[in-house]
C-alpha cells in the first residue's frame, strides 16, 4: 500500500516527490477526495487549507492515532515536517538545518505539542528557485517517511485506491477512472462525484471546494 517498498527510506522519498506545483495539485486531490468519502472533516486523512495563513497554504496528514505530517506552501517555496509517534522527536537535531526562508514554518506551533515545542520526526523542504530540489538536513530522521509515500506513488490513483479500500471500506468502491479526475484537478460534475460515493451530492462540497481551492472551471 502507498508503495511504501518503493520508498526505502528520505532520499529515496526525496528522489520521487513531484516539483512544487504538482505536489500541491496532487495534495490538493487528495483533499478533494477526502471530502467525498468522508463528510466529517475530523474523520479524513488527507485536507488542504488554500487560506491557512497570509500567501501560505496548507495540506496535511493525521491518521488518528498521532501520526501526521504538515506541509507549507509559501513564495518561499515547500516546507514539509512529519511526526511518527513511535519515533524519537528529532526536532532539536533536524530544524536548525533548516534555511532562513522555512524558519517560521519550522517553528510554528501549530506543529508542536501542547507545550509549544517543536515535534519532528523528519522534515525536507524546496525552495522557490528550485536549482536545488528537495532538500533535507543532514541529521538524519527518526521516521515518519513512510508518512509520505503516497505522494510519491507513481500511479496515484492507484495507491489511492488500494488505500481508500482499507481504510474506508467504502460499501461502493469508486470507480479508479474518478480517482483519477479528481487527481488531475478537473472540474467535480454530479457524475464524478456518484461514481466515488454515491451518497454524496455535488452541492454538499461547495465549502470544501471553496476551502481546499480546488477548481471549478
Amino acid at each position: 500500500m502507498h508503495d511504501t517498498h518503493d520508498i526505502p527510506d528520505l532520499r529515496g522519498l526525496l528522489a520521487r516527490l513531484p516539483d512544487p506545483a504538482s505536489l500541491r495539485d496532487r495534495c490538493r486531490g487528495l483533499a478533494m477526495l477526502e471530502a467525498i468519502l468522508g463528510p466529517d472533516w475530523e474523520d479524513r486523512y488527507y485536507s488542504f487549507a488554500s487560506t491557512w495563513g497570509a500567501g501560505e497554504e496548507t495540506a496535511s496528514m493525521r491518521n488518528g492515532e498521532g501520526d501526521d505530517w504538515f506541509m507549507v506552501f509559501s513564495d518561499a517555496g515547500v516546507y514539509a515536517r512529519g511526526l511518527d509517534r513511535t519515533a524519537p522527536n528529532a526536532a532539536p537535531q533536524l530544524l536548525p538545518e533548516v534555511p532562513g526562508p522555512f524558519r517560521a514554518q519550522a517553528e510554528e506551533p501549530a506543529f508542536g505539542g501542547a507545550d509549544g515545542v517543536p515535534l519532528a520526526t523528519v522534515c525536507f523542504w524546496h525552495g522557490a528557485g528550485g536549482d536545488d530540489g528537495w532538500q533535507a538536513p543532514s541529521a538524519a530522521p527518526t521516521g515518519g517517511v513512510e508518512l509520505f509515500a503516497l505522494l510519491a506513488a507513481a500511479d496515484p490513483a492507484r495507491a489511492y485506491l488500494e488505500w481508500a479500500e482499507e481504510y474506508y471500506e467504502p460499501e461502493h468502491a469508486p470507480e479508479p477512472a474518478a480517482v483519477a479526475h479528481v487527481l488531475a484537478l478537473h472540474p467535480l460534475t454530479a457524475a464524478v462525484v456518484a461514481a466515488i460515493d454515491p451518497d454524496v451530492e455535488l452541492a454538499d462540497l461547495a465549502e470544501d471546494i471553496a476551502a481546499i481551492g480546488y477548481p471549478t472551471t
